[in-house]
């Protein structure tokens, strides 16, 4: 009989591990709290339009060609990908738009304008982002976590001062340029990694090299085609599907989950994978002894941001815009403070607006505009309508005198998202809306483990462990719970 593998949660890191179970011939279960699988990446329809709910950047497509190739497919067998060109745009000010050009020749001349001298330094700094993202992915991201004893490895070893894992990604960028719209472009990929540029390790320039070499793309039909494309696969594969099924309690005897109980049903199991949030399995769902770490623990932890969010539907085009575009039109040190060091609600936000209808006639009825706009926060701020409503009229007026033109005006409709939706939705620690901040602190072994230390048929997998926040890692992280729940087995 195959054993059976209930996994809570079905995200990018659920359906991944659900995947790669499910190929090596386990009856795998996802049970699912929402309607409709994908997690933070869900979608919604309204008045003709299709909102992707959370992720909307497509970038390392690598990892997704990686993925699929475990099974013999291909991503197009799944979606359909397209390059952005420009990637995305930066408004610095009214008329002072930076396009980041697919092109990497006409980057560097874009460089060149801004600062003389500077095409080769991005050369020379591009080259070394490159080495880490390579040796990143390949030597560290795959990795568990769970012991040192897992990086004794001479070659890893002495790439460690290459990768420049004690030194600032700040001071590494400042080294090489001076620009000021420079830096901005360089240092915002790691905005949402969970601390200002000051103190994020210079090794993730790698996001530089996957943003700037590797491309800005997106999946036709938006970010949720890749979640029905991996739910398609899954099914190939044999998993089952239970949504509207909200966990409630983990049954335990001898030290072993024996049933994944809901409201409405027990689900037996020989195997547990939660891809819910780390912190809401261990304090909701498990007793007090058997959990691997305390609420003092997590309090400690340093979350990365949460986001305000709205979804905006209008009965026109807007102009001027790209299908990425970022507002760094106000001072950027002072938002990072006001989201990692001195939590609080951002004075004047920098702001991130996606118009995938401008790339895509799909997602919004003809001659309409698709727009979500995300405004990064602390997480655990207190959360109202009143206050969203401020900071809808405060981006809004912002979005209207930079583009030179009207735009709530045509707006048929509007939903917002934040903390308390994050809570509800996803049961997220503190509201976050991208995990575990990426420190030098909660890098690697000093994650929580993905295997619980008290039962010994319960794993984690997600944006709270290993490896970390965004789309490419849940990814991965689904794929190593899945590699350490098959060695294990094999091994018992």
């Amino acid at each position: 009989m195959k054993k059976r593998i209930i996994i809570i949660g079905g995200g990018f890191s659920g359906l991944a591990a659900a995947c790669y179970l499910a190929h090596n011939d386990f009856d795998v279960t996802i049970v699912e709290k929402n309607n409709m699988l994908g997690g933070r990446a869900r979608k919604f329809e309204s008045h003709g339009f299709t909102f992707d709910m959370g992720p909307s950047w497509y970038w390392m497509p690598d990892v997704f060609d990686n993925f699929f190739a475990d099974f013999n497919k291909k991503v197009s067998d799944y979606y359909t990908l397209q390059r952005l060109d420009p990637s995305y745009s930066i408004h610095f000010a009214k008329n002072d738009i930076m396009e980041i050009p697919a092109n990497f020749e006409e980057l560097k001349k874009i460089f060149e304008k801004y600062e003389k001298g500077s095409a080769i330094k991005l050369e020379q700094f591009i080259k070394e982002a490159e080495y880490k993202y390579k040796v990143g992915m390949n030597d560290f991201v795959h990795k568990p976590n769970i012991s040192i004893l897992e990086f004794m490895d001479i070659r890893i070893f002495t790439s460690i001062f290459r990768l420049q894992m004690f030194s600032s990604l700040s001071s590494h960028v400042r080294k090489l340029f001076k620009n000021k719209k420079i830096i901005q472009l360089l240092e915002f990929p790691v905005l949402f990694l969970g601390a200002t540029p000051q103190k994020i390790p210079a090794m993730y320039s790698l996001m530089n090299y996957a943003d700037l070499s590797l491309g800005t793309w997106y999946p036709k039909g938006g970010m949720h085609k890749i979640i029905e494309g991996m739910a398609q696969l899954a099914k190939e594969l044999g998993v089952k599907f239970e949504l509207n099924a909200n966990v409630e309690k983990l049954e335990i005897k001898n030290d072993k989950v024996v049933n994944v109980i809901t409201k409405n049903k027990k689900y037996k199991a020989d195997v547990v994978v939660s891809s819910a949030d780390y912190h809401h399995t261990e304090q909701q769902l498990l007793d007090k002894k058997n959990r691997n770490y305390s609420k003092k623990y997590w309090n400690k932890r340093t979350m990365a941001p949460s986001s305000l969010l709205f979804y905006l539907g209008l009965n026109k085009k807007v102009k001027n815009i790209q299908h990425h575009n970022l507002f760094f039109d106000t001072d950027f040190e002072k938002h990072a403070n006001e989201i990692y060091e001195n939590p609080q609600w951002p004075t004047q936000p920098l702001f991130y607006l996606c118009a995938p209808s401008v790339t895509d006639k799909t997602v919004a009825p003809e001659n309409c505009e698709n727009l979500f706009i995300l405004i990064p926060i602390a997480s655990d701020l207190e959360d109202s309508n009143q206050l969203r409503e401020k900071y809808f009229k405060i981006i809004i007026n912002r979005l209207e005198k930079l583009l030179d033109q009207s735009i709530e005006d045509s707006i048929i409709f509007k939903k917002s998202f934040a903390i308390n939706d994050f809570k509800k939705d996803y049961n997220a620690f503190k509201g976050n809306a991208y995990g575990l901040a990426n420190t030098l602190r909660q890098t690697a072994i000093l994650k929580p483990k993905i295997k619980n230390k008290k039962i010994k048929n319960l794993f984690y997998t997600g944006q709270l462990t290993s490896p970390g926040p965004g789309v490419p890692p849940a990814l991965i992280s689904g794929k190593i719970v899945a590699t350490l729940i098959l060695n294990e087995i094999n091994k018992g």
